[in-house]
């Protein structure tokens, strides 16, 4: 088991909480984003599978949410979100994850994470700046309004992307996510997809396809 580092920190308007694995970088990053009403600590239930040498990301949105927590764009009730809409939150993560704020990570490297509105905030990353992303998982998530119209353009040409769901997931419907992995397959992602009978979670079967996911990699 390798050591590691945990703490949390303040980066100019970010609070982040960072894992850094003992021994010299660089460290290939994994940024692992939140979801709607969540915040820097949450994300870490998936730690455990993801790569022991990554350097692990988990940054607090800017904004808060309406019932407490944070949120990644000006929510408004009953209406998903648009890629115009999570755009800033997409390029404000680049601007997070430069050499300047983590000289020990291989930004080469760099592969994310993400958790209902946080997966859409992702899709919407990769979609819009092609090649930042070495691989991404999309968990309980969906994709934003017009990414579809993106995808003719084949952004996402062989990158792995994870996708995974529950049939009963009462926040997001499962169709959204089968509907997610068809329109980043053909946006040219190499899609795996874990679909199980729970609610707006990952049950075991999806947790552990999520670390063959990585190792595999």
């Amino acid at each position: 088991m390798m050591d590691f580092q945990v703490e949390s920190l303040q980066i100019q308007d970010w609070v982040v909480k960072v894992r850094t694995p003992a021994g010299p970088g660089p460290h290939p990053l994994v940024l692992m984003v939140h979801g709607l009403a969540g915040d820097e600590n949450v994300m870490w239930v998936f730690a455990s599978r993801l790569p022991e040498n990554a350097l692990l990301v988990a940054p607090r949105a800017l904004y808060p949410a309406g019932q407490g927590g944070y949120t990644w764009h000006v929510h408004r009730e009953d209406e998903w979100p648009s890629v115009d809409d999570l755009k800033p939150a997409a390029e404000a993560l680049l601007g997070l994850i430069t050499p300047e704020h983590f000289p020990d990570a291989d930004l080469e490297q760099v592969s994310a994470v993400g958790f209902s509105q946080g997966a859409a905030v992702l899709y919407t990353l990769a979609l819009t700046h092609p090649g930042r992303l070495r691989a991404l998982a999309g968990l309980a998530g969906f994709l934003p309004e017009g990414a579809e119209n993106l995808a003719a353009a084949e952004p996402l040409k062989n990158l792995p992307v994870f996708v995974a769901h529950g049939v009963r997931d009462e926040r997001v419907p499962v169709e959204r996510a089968r509907r997610a992995g068809e329109v980043l397959e053909q946006a040219g992602a190499d899609v795996t997809y874990c679909e199980d009978d729970v609610g707006h979670k990952l049950s075991l079967n999806c947790f552990k396809a999520l670390e063959r996911f990585f190792k595999g990699l």
